[in-house]
């Protein structure tokens, strides 16, 4: 789970720090792990789970100052480099070292998740569900000054929130940000045929180029902030179209004709053009986090009913996960590589969706995770894929699967 930059007095993240507590679960959930086959003493477990950082690459001579600030020592995992467990009440969104890029907040199964795409220099990276921007960083990161990260999320301030990070860490040089449904998002890496010229998305100005971006708003922009806000309509989700929020200097995209670069995919043209590497940490309901479930003591265990238990909204979810995971690979380039994950413990978010997708993709192969030989996790329910947990992983609970794009 991640923990980033939020605004005061908004809704916290999936991941923030919220006082360690035993969980006093309310019935509706406890009648929900056991239809999912879950052990509910799993939760008991919140005060001796890790609250684990990374550390942004270079930083490694400071870490006798970051400990001074958050007054504890940063114990190396052994197992994922660049991460360190520290004391689970430990706060580290008001030290200076998290203030100034040096650490920040994500769970070492996440990490795990996405060490197993194996980026490399050069990659063409797709996030689909980038939100709130931990894993994006980590993904920058690992493709250094090469390649190029493409990050969307169908809520505009959500993914707002993740170009304050990529902006904070100094991460965003090759990224680019689109608001979008990651169930229909169709735009190809830039390094796809930029001959075409019919078929963008709604521009009025076809032939014009990018210029370097600036957070400085066009007046258009400003009267549709304005209009928003005065319609209390800030938080809507995704336009019907994919709304590009931010793009580094070396995206990529600098000089291109916007006409070309935001030309949606066609046919079978992403298994030669597509991303070489793809991500879907896919909207679930979260029961694998402990520490988001411990935030519905402070957000009212109605609010838990709502937006976890509701059946109608489980059985959506079911589908979009299913969706999610499905275009990601339609995207993926041929000999590809994707990895599906959830924080969710139940076997329906998880080894279902992945039955049920290799059941309509044919030239999709599940591969097995040779990183996971030295991982503290447990083989998952169809061979090849993995399970984090409370309990095995002294994480929060995190499903993976791996797999990659054979040609048809």
């Amino acid at each position: 789970m991640e923990e980033m930059d939020r605004p005061e007095g908004s809704v916290p993240e999936r991941g923030e720090e919220q006082p360690e507590a035993p969980l006093p679960l309310p019935p509706a959930f406890l009648e929900f792990l056991s239809e999912n086959g879950l052990d509910p003493a799993v939760y008991s477990t919140a005060a001796t789970i890790p609250r684990y950082i990374r550390l942004k690459p270079g930083m490694e001579s400071q870490i006798a100052e970051i400990e001074g600030e958050l007054k504890c020592g940063l114990e190396k995992v052994s197992w994922l480099p660049g991460f360190y467990a520290i004391p689970p009440e430990v706060q580290i969104a008001g030290t200076k070292a998290y203030q100034q890029g040096k650490i920040y907040g994500i769970d070492a199964a996440s990490g795990a998740a996405i060490l197993a795409l194996d980026v490399q220099p050069g990659d063409h990276v797709l996030d689909l569900c980038a939100a709130p921007g931990a894993k994006l960083c980590m993904l920058a990161d690992m493709l250094g000054s090469t390649g190029s990260l493409t990050g969307i999320d169908v809520a505009k301030h959500r993914l707002s929130a993740c170009r304050t990070m990529l902006q904070k860490y100094s991460l965003g040089d090759r990224t680019r940000l689109f608001v979008a449904d990651g169930t229909l998002f169709s735009i190809l890496p830039v390094n796809s045929n930029l001959r075409r010229m019919e078929g963008s998305i709604d521009l009025e100005e076809s032939g014009s180029t990018f210029s370097e971006w600036t957070s400085r708003r066009t007046w258009k922009d400003r009267q549709k902030a304005k209009k928003a806000n005065a319609t209390g309509s800030q938080h809507l989700l995704a336009p019907s179209e994919p709304e590009l929020i931010y793009y580094g200097k070396h995206s990529g995209l600098v000089g291109l004709r916007k006409s070309d670069v935001l030309c949606p995919a066609v046919n079978d043209e992403a298994c030669t053009s597509g991303y070489d590497k793809v991500l879907v940490d896919a909207e679930c309901t979260h029961d694998g986090s402990i520490k988001h479930i411990q935030k519905f003591e402070f957000w009212g265990w109605k609010t838990l009913d709502r937006r976890v238990l509701d059946a109608e909204r489980t059985d959506n979810l079911l589908q979009l996960q299913l969706n999610l995971l499905s275009n990601g690979f339609r995207l993926l380039k041929t000999g590809g590589s994707l990895v599906y994950s959830t924080c969710s413990l139940t076997v329906a978010q998880n080894e279902n969706v992945v039955q049920q997708f290799l059941s309509t993709q044919p030239s999709a192969d599940l591969r097995k995770l040779g990183l996971a030989n030295t991982w503290p996790c447990r083989s998952g329910g169809i061979p090849k894929t993995l399970r984090f947990d409370p309990v095995t992983s002294q994480t929060s609970g995190l499903f993976v699967a791996k797999f990659s794009k054979l040609s048809t």
